[in-house]
This record gives C-alpha cells, sequence and structure tokens, in this order.
C-alpha cells in the first residue's frame, strides 16, 4: 500500500448533504436523539451498532476529511444546544440530557483538536480494529444479509486507505504512536492474515458460512481485504515505525488529563488518585494474603496461586470453557432474577463467544442492539490463540459477572431498553467509560456480598481481579506522569515507574500469565486513562449506594435502588455519585 494515500472514495462521505436538520429541535432530548442520527449518517459503524439498517454495506470514512466531518457535527450540535431557550431544559430529564451531550461533545473535540485522532495507534479499539469488528456486529443468518456483508468487504482496502491517510498526516505534523504501539499492533494484524497458521486468514474464515452462490464473490472480496491489510500491516512496521523512533511511551500530565476526562467524565486529582490508588492497594493485598491461607493453610499469595493452577478447577478447550461460562451467566440470571433485580424479557438473552485471534488478550463485552435483535455478548479471548487450551476456571468467575450478569450485559441492555424514555443518545453514543466499567466491577464486589464467591479459590480469584484494577490506578498514572514509587510501597520504593517496573509489579502481584499482563501494560500505554475508571467508577457507585442507604435508612431498598440505579443512563463522574444518592 502506497505510503502517501489519498482519501477513500467509496467510504462514509466527508460531508453527507443529509446531517443538516430539517427544522431546529425544540428540547435537549431531540438535539441529543437528532445527533445520533446524523452521526450514523457519517459512521456506518453506529447504524450497525445501534442495528438501525442491516443493509448498510458502508465502511467508515477514517481519513482526515472524515474525522473533520465528525468534529463539525459535534460543533453544530453544541449550537445548537447554546440556542435552546432557557424553559426547554426546565424539566430535570432534560437538564441531565443536555449535561450529558455538552460534556461529551466538548471533551471529544478537545481531544480531536488536540491532534490525537492522527496517532491512532493502539493494542485495543483502534480504528483499524473497528473495521473488523463492523464486521462481527452484522446479521449474518439469512442469506441476503451476506450481500452488505460483500459491499463492506469491498470497501475494506479504502477505508484502510483513509487510515493511512490519516496517521500519514500525523507523521507530517510530528503527532506519533510509541513505536511500541505500532509493533504490537502490526503483530496482532499478522494474525488476522493467517500467515503463522499457515491459513487464508480471519477474513477468508469470516465468510466461509456464507451461501454457495455469493462464495467467489465473497472470497475475492475476503482475500482483497487481506491483501490490503499486509499492505498496511507493512507500512507500520517499516515507514510509521522508523518515522516513530523515539517517541516515549509516557503521554505526559497535559495529554493525560484530556483522556482521562474523556474516559471518566471529570477532571481528576492525578495525585490524589494515585495515592488513593495505593491505599486500595495496601487493603487489598491484605485481604488477598488471608485468602491465601483459606485456599492453602500457611501459604502466600504466589503460592496459593500455583496451587490452583495445578490442582484447581479447569476445562478443557475452547469450546468447553465457552459453554461453562455460558452457564455461568444463566444460573446467575436464575438466581438474581426476582430477588436483587428484575430480569425479563431481552434482558434475558446473552451469548459467550470465542473472541476473533489478533486482538488484545481480553475479555470483554459487546452491547445488544436497540431492538435487541443482535444480543449482548461476552467473548473469550484465547491467550495463545489455541482452541485446545486448559481454562483454570478459579480465575474467570468473577470476570463473567463482570462482563455478563449482573455486570455489563445487565445495565447496557437496560439502557437500550430505555431508549425511548431516556434519549439514544444516553443510552448509545453517551456512554462513560466510568460509569459503565464502574457499574461492572460493583458487581463483581455485589456477588461476593451476596455469597456467589464464598469458595476460596473463587475469591481469590475476585480479589485477584481487584487487585488488577487497584494496580491499574497506580502504573497507569504512575508509568504516563512518571511519578515515584512512594516509600511505603513494598515494591521498589523510591524509584520512578517505567514499562519495565510495572510489568514486574504486576507479576509480583497481579499474577496474570504473560501474554495477558504484557497486553494489558500495552493497552495501559496506548489508551491513557481508561484502565483507571473502573476502580473509580466502583467507588463512586459504592459512595451513592452508601449515601442513598444513609437517607433513606430502613426503607431503603437494594432491589428496588438497583433498578432505578441501571436505568438511569449514562452519566460521568462529575455527576454519577449524587445521582445516586438521590435515588
Amino acid at each position: 500500500m502506497s505510503s502517501t494515500p489519498t482519501s477513500p472514495a467509496t467510504t462514509s462521505p466527508a460531508t453527507p448533504p443529509d446531517t443538516a436538520p430539517a427544522a431546529p429541535p425544540a428540547t435537549a432530548r431531540q438535539i441529543a436523539d437528532d445527533y445520533v442520527a446524523r452521526a450514523a449518517v457519517l459512521d456506518p459503524g453506529v447504524t450497525t451498532w445501534l442495528g438501525l439498517d442491516p443493509t448498510d454495506d458502508r465502511m467508515p470514512d477514517l481519513s482526515p476529511q472524515g474525522g473533520e466531518a465528525e468534529a463539525d457535527l459535534a460543533r453544530d450540535t453544541l449550537r445548537r444546544l447554546d440556542a435552546l431557550p432557557r424553559d426547554a431544559v426546565a424539566d430535570p430529564a432534560e437538564q441531565v440530557c443536555a449535561r450529558l451531550l455538552r460534556e461529551r461533545l466538548t471533551s471529544e473535540l478537545r481531544v480531536h483538536e488536540s491532534g490525537e485522532n492522527f496517532r491512532a495507534v493502539r493494542n485495543i479499539h483502534a480504528p483499524v480494529h473497528g473495521l473488523r469488528g463492523i464486521l462481527t456486529q452484522m446479521p449474518t443468518a439469512a442469506d441476503e444479509d451476506w450481500v452488505p456483508v460483500l459491499g463492506r468487504l469491498r470497501k475494506l482496502p479504502a477505508a484502510l486507505e483513509g487510515h493511512q491517510a490519516t496517521l500519514v498526516e500525523g507523521v507530517r505534523r510530528g503527532l506519533f504512536a510509541a513505536p511500541r504501539q505500532a509493533e504490537v499492533l502490526a503483530a496482532q494484524l499478522t494474525a488476522w492474515t493467517g500467515e503463522r497458521t499457515g491459513t487464508a486468514g480471519w477474513f477468508a474464515e469470516f465468510v466461509e458460512p456464507a451461501p454457495q452462490r455469493l462464495r467467489p464473490e465473497l472470497d475475492a472480496a475476503a482475500l482483497a481485504a487481506t491483501e490490503a491489510l499486509v499492505g498496511f500491516r507493512d507500512w507500520l512496521r517499516t515507514d510509521y515505525a522508523s518515522a516513530a523512533q523515539g517517541t516515549p511511551d509516557a503521554v505526559g500530565r497535559e495529554r493525560y488529563l484530556l483522556w482521562a476526562r474523556q474516559f471518566t467524565g471529570s477532571d481528576l486529582d492525578l495525585d490524589e488518585t494515585y495515592a488513593w490508588g495505593w491505599e486500595e492497594f495496601h487493603r487489598v493485598w491484605a485481604e488477598l494474603q488471608a485468602e491465601a491461607r483459606r485456599v492453602l493453610p500457611g501459604a502466600g499469595v504466589q503460592e496459593a496461586r500455583e496451587h490452583l493452577n495445578r490442582h484447581g478447577h479447569t476445562v478443557q478447550g475452547a469450546e468447553n470453557m465457552r459453554a461453562w461460562l455460558q452457564q455461568i451467566m444463566e444460573d446467575a440470571i436464575t438466581a438474581l432474577d426476582g430477588t436483587h433485580f428484575d430480569i425479563t424479557g431481552p434482558l434475558r438473552r446473552v451469548e459467550t463467544r470465542i473472541a476473533p485471534a489478533g486482538g488484545a488478550a481480553a475479555p470483554h463485552y459487546s452491547g445488544p442492539s436497540l431492538d435487541f435483535s443482535r444480543p449482548g455478548r461476552t467473548f473469550l479471548p484465547l491467550a495463545n490463540g489455541d482452541a485446545q487450551e486448559r481454562f483454570q476456571t478459579w480465575r474467570l468467575v468473577s470476570t463473567w459477572y463482570h462482563e455478563g450478569v449482573p455486570g455489563h450485559h445487565l445495565q447496557i441492555a437496560s439502557w437500550a431498553a430505555e431508549a425511548e424514555r431516556l434519549s439514544r443518545y444516553q443510552v448509545t453514543l453517551g456512554k462513560i467509560s466510568a460509569n459503565v466499567e464502574g457499574w461492572a466491577l460493583y458487581a463483581e464486589r455485589l456477588m461476593d456480598e451476596l455469597g456467589f464467591l464464598e469458595d476460596p479459590a473463587r475469591r481469590l480469584g475476585y480479589l485477584g481481579k481487584q487487585m488488577m484494577r487497584i494496580v491499574r490506578v497506580i502504573v497507569d498514572i504512575g508509568m504516563h506522569l512518571e511519578l515515584a514509587i512512594p516509600a511505603h510501597s513494598p515494591f521498589h520504593p523510591g524509584e520512578r515507574w517505567t514499562p519495565e517496573l510495572a510489568t514486574d509489579f504486576m507479576t509480583d502481584y497481579v499474577g496474570m500469565p504473560p501474554a495477558a499482563r504484557d497486553s494489558e501494560i500495552v493497552r495501559y500505554l496506548g489508551r491513557p486513562g481508561q484502565a483507571i475508571g473502573y476502580k473509580l467508577g466502583e467507588r463512586a457507585w459504592l459512595a451513592g449506594r452508601a449515601a442513598a442507604r444513609a437517607r433513606q435508612g430502613s426503607a431503603f431498598d437494594l432491589k428496588t435502588w438497583h433498578m432505578t440505579a441501571i436505568r438511569q443512563g449514562s452519566l460521568g463522574l462529575d455527576d454519577l455519585t449524587d445521582h445516586l444518592a438521590a435515588l
């Protein structure tokens, strides 16, 4: 692929003529929903994610012009929000929606205007991941479903050219991702191509279930997509990596605060947050040590983990593990419905799938379409790409409460069910990472409080995941701001954080498999400010619950509070605790 590509002609138009509204909406919620509709015209990923048009065969415009068109939409929406008369936002529900829309679009514009899109190279949630992700969200059950899939596969090379054009502009401006990110992303794309396994690659495998009458065209389009991916991968390895040499992993305080606002909806005091992370570290490490002795009398944490890895419950094979995790979610639905939540209708449908190769080594969740024709899905990554891998279940039970029920699925599916009562924006594009990740981490804690993790092995796994999220706060802030490790730390006191020290810290205190640990470190370096939202979000949820309980006294009902809380839509950390306290 050329190192100086032109803007793609076959992806979404940069300035489609129908993005301008016919008439000015009268309320904040109408403006918010109009923004979603106009964003879907610009970005077909929105259309597919929300399930608005299964025949859409466009690919996103990842060129500089495409990014600027999205920024223009945000600016126009803010102008229209500013023009609303005061009485149009007198209703509290309108105020909540207007505040969220204003904060989100302002934050996104700051990120855009700082040029972050010109260095969007990372191991998770990079634009190139979105090109594959849009295919995985499309319906493929019926023969006719494959026609728009074919259209998108044919447009994928042009979409890659648009993304490369944006990165080339970043090179021209001197805006780079660190070489580590380019190296890891290139390795992921190699996994997509099938070169390591001697197969035809992910795109070819994706179209295998298609009807035979379309297979020749789909196979040709899959081959062309793979070839374009190889060209982009090679450009990353050579031109981009060479130009990016010397770019530090650490982004510094200014860029970190920019991204932290985007992921948390708050202007954080990073020094307070870093100090609080160390307080949590000492608290949970003491709990881990006590739980390790329950697993194996007299054992330390690492010894207990090694004991469970050798002698704990395991499941052989990815498909068997997928089914085992599916049962964990279904059992949780049965146990929680009617007692701690009301889990009815489409909220009861959630799938576990094997994650496609060539991504970050972390479980994840994708939400349902607004009409629930596509259900919520949890994804299990294969750390070594081995379908016959042996899985230790003690590490994964609380994770599936996090990703599935009562975690991500229950909240995000509940939001989808409330889209018309709130606004589509509040439950989709306005989603704030720290809110949803905080709820999911709260969900793990809730299952511990309710007795679902009484087994010492499972509870050691849960506490290990708590420790991982605490370590994220410490090393994410520590690495990017190059802070000193405090004197009271049992680990390298007085030294300043580096990725190498962070890797050793995770090895000593989190105990993750090496592939997952290394993927985590690269993730923190590539998405500054995102990983801290889990613990900060959980802190907000717990504070809100405690305040609501204190206010209501004996009248407080946890089930009622839960159901109201998960139906309120997106809120940033500036607002979340106060709203939860008032429920």
